[in-house]
């Protein structure tokens, strides 16, 4: 076998042409992934508002966020709604694309529509309609429940628990149609064979759906599943806009934890430790998601 330094200039250059071509790409990482990443690891340990020369304070940064309760409530609070996105939305979404992959089902591209709007429109929209409906005083849902039980004072956004249920709530509007079409194209694709099969042998619909359906959309469940909850851990636009974070901090998660500390109380390393700490976390159960749903391989 010849050596690249062995051959002609001529061959040479056609042997490094490929590695000149992807170049930019891996260029473009180091400057927008590596160097952010490494600038996060470094601010994180030093204390630095914004202006000036950052002070070197070692893990300080890290074993405060240890001792701290609003990080602390925070973590929980993402881990409630990455539960809603994982264990309802999703499932949610694949029961409506197996309804809209139902054989015979009319207007069935009106259906896909209409539960892909909310995905198209903008989270500051989303936002003032939900707190219009759910105001205390003036808000569309008490006014309905006031006209048909007549106990419509129910306070959504200002209640601890109800204003969980209610990010939750609109998270679910949003997202459940946008995931629906990721399963319907996976149904799709699912062999007739398989159904004509499982009709043959006698099996009943539930029995379809566990021995036919799923193993048939498992890579595309397995991408939903790690996207929604990487999306959910890093959830910020909906609690921000919605209630803010609050009553108190009962809707705040890390995402907003970390705007809040760089920029509004100017604590920019403690906000990077924060930063840095979802992002191992992200990064580390995704990865042991990606290996147990085995994304990517072959079987």
């Amino acid at each position: 076998m010849t050596s690249l330094a062995a051959r002609p200039a001529g061959k040479r250059r056609r042997a490094y042409a490929p590695y000149a071509f992807i170049a930019p790409f891996y260029v473009l990482y180091a400057l927008f992934m590596i160097v952010p990443i490494l600038a996060a690891v470094y601010l994180s340990l030093t204390e630095w508002v914004g202006l000036g020369t950052p002070e070197f304070v070692g893990l300080r940064n890290f074993t405060d966020l240890a001792r701290d309760t609003s990080f602390h409530k925070a973590l929980a609070n993402s881990l409630i709604f990455v539960a809603v996105s994982v264990f309802l939305i999703v499932p949610a979404a694949l029961l409506i694309a197996q309804a809209l992959n139902t054989r015979g089902l009319r207007a069935r591209d009106l259906f896909r529509v209409t539960f892909f709007v909310p995905m198209v429109l903008s989270p500051i929209v989303i936002a003032l309609v939900y707190s219009l409906l759910l105001d205390k005083q003036y808000g569309l849902v008490n006014a309905v429940l006031r006209a048909l039980f007549g106990a419509g004072n129910t306070d959504w956004l200002g209640d601890p628990t109800l204003a969980k249920v209610s990010v939750g709530f609109v998270l679910m509007w949003r997202w459940v149609g946008y995931l629906t079409i990721f399963f319907l194209a996976a149904l799709q694709a699912v062999p007739k064979e398989r159904y004509e099969a499982a009709e043959l042998d006698g099996a009943g619909m539930l029995r379809t759906f566990t021995a036919v359906t799923l193993p048939g959309i498992r890579p595309v469940t397995a991408f939903v599943v790690v996207t929604s909850f990487i999306g959910a851990a890093q959830l910020f636009d909906e609690p921000y806009l919605i209630t803010g974070g609050g009553p108190g901090e009962e809707t705040l998660t890390v995402a907003m934890f970390v705007y809040r500390a760089a920029f509004e109380r100017q604590q920019f390393g403690y906000a990077a430790a924060a930063g840095l700490v979802l992002f191992v976390a992200v990064f580390g159960i995704s990865q042991i998601l990606n290996r147990v749903l085995s994304i990517g391989r072959i079987s």
